[in-house]
């Protein structure tokens, strides 16, 4: 009869105690961090180190929360598959900008991604527990934040903070956002810089404060340089059920009433220069085109643009996180991160003849 041999046991505080010839709350204190406090000379850390090294300890977290309050654990927690497959995918610079800036503090990331229903839809809370206590806060992100779940976070006193502006009513929660709003605004101006004084938004339909705060900075501009807003009038004038574009604002166009275009997204530019192109304008010789979100260096047309600085908003969130963690743990107000905008090919000045597609 063969018996399977009994596997060794992980080393344990009382065995790095041992080893450097400590009291265990000595090794406690030096795990935790509280070698100030506690006055523990720099060369019975550096024993306790050394010892730790040698066996491998490796600490338990949980354990270390329950003793000091904090384990040095940073949550993310994805609200819908984000995780990158590709080097292309949206989210994969926050990622990296989120774990650059972690590691360089001397925390650790835990990753929350498992659902809580049948729907697929990820959840913070399972059976009314919330699973990020593990960490000591988290960032979220996702365009699927469950505000329900935000604003019950918020009122147990969980840290965290939010990549992108959430509205939620009734309370208030932190979130690092791209300032899209003053990019919108500042092309704009560039257009009007120009001498563009008939400016028209095709927007994307999308119900989000992201897209919220590109049309505000679109407007404030548009307002404040006293430009003609002609933007096609109406829910359908995104094309969102793939209609096309309103062909008498296309007419308007072509007629030169409006001489520049500021899209929500790139997939709105591309079928407006096609069918402008059907009419026999050009972009930017007729008509100039500017996108509000970033364009891949590689994408068949360099459209002028605003680029979200995604990594910085990754890094940001942890910097703002651990801010709360070592403060209050309340919330603060929102840390906006400029967006930079792009020149392209797309933009250029408004000329004095009129389109080559227009019937003046």
């Amino acid at each position: 009869m063969t018996t399977t041999p009994r596997r060794a046991r992980p080393p344990r505080q009382s065995d790095v105690a041992r080893l450097a010839g400590v009291s265990q709350s000595a090794v406690s204190r030096v795990i935790g961090g509280d070698t100030d406090t506690a006055r523990i000379p720099e060369s019975t850390r550096r024993r306790i180190q050394e010892a730790i090294k040698e066996l491998g300890y490796v600490p338990n977290p949980a354990a270390r929360k329950l003793r000091t309050g904090r384990n040095r654990l940073l949550g993310v927690h994805t609200f819908e598959a984000v995780f990158p497959r590709a080097r292309e995918d949206f989210y994969f610079e926050f990622l990296l900008g989120i774990e650059e800036r972690a590691e360089e503090i001397d925390h650790d990331l835990v990753l929350f991604t498992s659902t809580g229903g049948s729907d697929g839809r990820r959840r913070v809370y399972r059976d009314g527990v919330n699973r990020l206590n593990l960490a000591d806060g988290a960032v979220l992100l996702g365009v699927a934040a469950d505000k329900a779940e935000l604003a019950r976070l918020e009122a147990d006193g969980y840290p965290f903070v939010h990549i992108g502006r959430r509205e939620v009513p009734g309370t208030r929660i932190t979130c690092v956002v791209p300032d899209y709003e003053s990019a919108a605004a500042a092309i704009v101006d560039h257009l009007a810089d120009l001498g563009h004084r008939g400016i028209g938004y095709l927007r994307t339909g999308i119900d989000e404060e992201s897209y919220a705060d590109r049309q505000r900075g679109y407007e404030s501009a548009v307002a404040r340089r006293g430009l003609r807003d002609m933007s096609p009038s109406g829910p359908g004038s995104a094309a969102a059920d793939g209609g096309g574009l309103d062909p008498v604002w296309l007419d308007a166009v072509a007629d030169g009433a409006v001489t520049a275009v500021v899209a929500d997204a790139e997939w709105l530019a591309h079928p407006l220069a096609e069918q402008l192109r059907a009419r026999g304008l050009e972009v930017p010789r007729d008509v100039s085109v500017a996108v509000l979100e970033g364009v891949a260096p590689d994408a068949p047309v360099r459209w002028d643009c605003l680029q979200i600085p995604r990594r910085e908003v990754g890094r940001l969130a942890i910097d703002t996180l651990v801010g709360m963690l070592d403060g209050s743990g309340e919330p603060v107000a929102d840390v906006l991160v400029p967006c930079v905008v792009v020149p392209g090919e797309t933009v250029a000045a408004r000329t004095t003849t009129p389109p080559r597609g227009s019937t003046a």
